[in-house]
């Protein structure tokens, strides 16, 4: 039935075959009742690997423009499009986090919190200020966890910043808010850290319902000892509590959070080597050798020769002027003195010379790691490596795999399937602030790899990339993203910065294949133009964008020929108290009559059945949803039954039990 029109699709009673209606009277009515045949419409369906984006792309050429840029779309609609409110123009929006109705959305001022009870018009209900680096942020319960990073964080979320090296104002670290009422949270305290957060990832473990636990995850510069007492930079073999190769573990008490502690320092990437690496790709060494044609200063870093930015040059020539007590705007000789001294400084500022031992070495922190308590795993982005940890112990994580791989620059998170056993890893190629999406980008840097996982052993399938071109002025590479709940397959939606959402679907791990977009044109095109989709998770029944730029977006999944809409509404039943972005909860569906539909569709999709068997169970399960509930359970059960009795008869024999399930479950409600 794949290949057939609509209209010859369209089945009422008037339609339906014989042969089916001799199927349909043997099992969903009793001997002695009349068939009633209820109308139904089977919807167009199409294998996914024969999914094609229209042509052209409509993502390529899009008009620029902060609200009023092009928008392209593809099997989905936005709801909404709302702005930050006024204190939060201009700064950066980061990560989600979802409660009830609300939507948390991170920004490097503070927190919005939105109420999303209608997504076609989400209120503002607050906006709290307290800046801070990334201001990722999560909830459990009545508390609210926000990441802070940088040196500008203060403790009491000041906005004057910090301005010397050493303060006792300083937060780096998580800060802890009641939210018992949003409309005014509460500052309970706060954790400090050596490095600070750039992320981290709530854990609630199944066994423990006095605490969660935090796993924090931070990226910057180790905090000198006068700030924190007992931070330190040193390499583990001269000080073996170095801050550096480890991650920190916050429990949280639930009844007292202001007690929250770090209980433990897992150093998770003992003996990783250092991983291997890809050079420039061929716009980027175009864009070198111009610079370097212009006069640009150059170094060496992680093996790769890069263009110094010219703010950065101009403070390091001011820096030249004022060692030599010189006057005024930097010279000639102060150039030549930077341009021979370049190597040197960066090394003493950041490492990375050939003699530098963490250069032989793996990486000393993690970017993400996403927590699936329910299955006892969690997946570490964690620079050079995607690491596969065991956290049956909650306040112990232990390594369990590590895979390296020399199309990734830069490990930047992790998405486990619903059965746990594939994880996609994202590479933030670039930081998230470059074009790594040109025409002539390698399709495997700055993309997703997809693992199965194999005996606790990670083992590598595909690569799947937004496939779209997009302009240099567009910062575009892969980031942050969830699972939609599409019974029995595995369907993501991820954020490309500027090159918009894609969901694609990756079932079969070898073979993922996009299926919907949206996209919005360059913010501009005259180098101010960062912006696009930090996050964007399904939550509840719609998918929510945080956009760096321009705000929050929500949008609704539309049907096609790939997702159908009984698919979709059963998506739509997965209800979930809280989300957050680095913790995954397992998917369960409720048995209602959109699930059981769903299943027959991608039997339908797969050619698991026949044309006849798919057209009977259609009509059977259109004849119960439109019996009296008193007749139901009878019609369901037979139904099931001869179901059930294809399953030898089917390629996906699993897939028609499952829907035997559904319809068994339908009938003992």
């Amino acid at each position: 039935m794949n290949h057939t029109s609509t209209k010859e699709r369209l089945f009422g009673f008037t339609k339906l075959s014989a042969i089916a209606g001799a199927l349909l009277f043997s099992y969903a009515c009793s001997s002695s009742s009349e068939v009633t045949m209820a109308p139904f419409t089977a919807p167009e369906v199409a294998p996914i690997e024969e999914a094609t984006v229209p042509t052209p792309d409509p993502r390529v050429g899009l008009e620029e423009g902060l609200y009023d840029a092009g928008q392209a779309y593809w099997n989905i609609e936005r709801l909404s499009q709302t702005p930050p409110p006024d204190k939060f123009v201009g700064k950066t929006n980061s990560d989600l986090a979802f409660q009830g109705n609300y939507v948390f959305q991170g920004n490097y001022n503070g927190v919005i919190i939105w109420d999303i009870t209608d997504p076609k018009n989400p209120v503002l209900v607050n906006d709290y200020e307290c800046p801070a680096s990334q201001s990722d942020v999560s909830v459990y319960g009545n508390l609210m966890f926000v990441s802070g990073e940088g040196l500008e964080g203060r403790l009491d979320c000041g906005t004057e910043g910090i301005q010397s090296a050493v303060s006792e104002d300083r937060l780096r670290g998580i800060r802890i808010f009641d939210i018992t009422d949003v409309e005014n949270p509460v500052y309970v305290s706060n954790v400090q850290t050596c490095r600070g957060s750039h992320t981290h990832s709530v854990l609630k473990d199944p066994n423990d319902d006095e605490n969660i636990y935090v796993y924090v995850s931070g990226s910057y510069i180790v905090r000198p000892d006068e700030e924190l007492p007992g931070c330190s930079d040193l390499q583990p073999e001269e000080d073996p509590n170095s801050a550096l190769f480890r991650i920190e573990v916050i429990k949280v008490p639930l009844d007292s959070p202001e007690d929250a502690a770090i209980v433990s320092s897992p150093r998770i990437f003992e003996d990783l080597e250092e991983p291997p690496t890809h050079g420039l790709a061929p716009a980027d060494l175009a864009a070198l050798e111009a610079a370097k044609a212009a006069g640009k200063f150059t170094f060496e870093f992680g093996g790769t020769e890069r263009v110094l930015p010219d703010g950065f040059a101009r403070n390091l020539l001011s820096s030249i002027v004022q060692e030599r007590g010189g006057e005024g705007g930097p010279t000639a000789e102060d150039s030549a003195s930077l341009r021979a001294s370049l190597q040197a400084r960066i090394e003493a500022m950041f490492g990375g010379g050939d003699d530098d031992e963490t250069r032989r070495r793996g990486p000393d922190q993690c970017h993400d790691i996403t927590l699936y308590p329910e299955i006892g795993l969690a997946g570490g982005a964690c620079e050079g490596y995607g690491l596969l940890l065991d956290i049956s112990d909650p306040a112990n994580p232990v390594r369990i795999d590590a895979v390296a791989d020399s199309n990734f620059a830069y490990w930047h998170s992790a998405t486990f399937n619903n059965d746990g056993d594939q994880v996609i890893f994202t590479d933030e190629w670039g930081g998230g602030g470059g074009p790594k999406c040109r025409e002539s980008d390698p399709y495997e840097w700055g993309a997703n790899a997809i693992f199965t996982i194999e005996d606790g052993k990670m083992v590598f399938k595909d690569y799947y990339k937004m496939p779209a071109p997009q302009t240099v002025y567009e910062n575009c590479v892969a980031h942050n993203g969830s699972l939609i709940p599409v019974p029995d397959r595995d369907i993501m939606v991820q954020s490309w910065y500027q090159g918009g959402i894609s969901i694609f679907d990756f079932t079969d791990p070898t073979n993922p294949t996009e299926i919907a977009f949206h996209d919005y044109g360059p913010v501009a095109t005259d180098g101010s133009g960062f912006g696009g989709s930090w996050s964007v998770y399904w939550y509840n029944g719609v998918i929510v964008n945080s956009e760096i730029a321009r705000g929050l977006d929500i949008f609704d999944l539309k049907p096609s020929p790939f997702i159908t809409e009984n698919e979709i509404a059963a998506a739509k039943t997965v209800k979930w108290d809280y989300l957050n972005a680095q913790g995954q909860p397992k998917m369960v569906w409720p048995n209602t009559f959109h699930l059981a539909k769903a299943y027959v569709d991608q039997l339908d999709r797969n050619n698991s059945l026949s044309d006849e068997a798919i057209m009977a169970f259609r009509q059977g399960i259109a004849n119960a949803e439109a019996s009296p509930a008193k007749s139901q359970s009878k019609m369901l059960t037979r139904l099931a039954d001869e179901v059930a009795n294809h399953a030898s008869m089917s390629s996906d024999s699993d897939k028609v039990q499952k829907l035997a399930e559904a319809l068994r479950g339908l009938a003992s409600m």
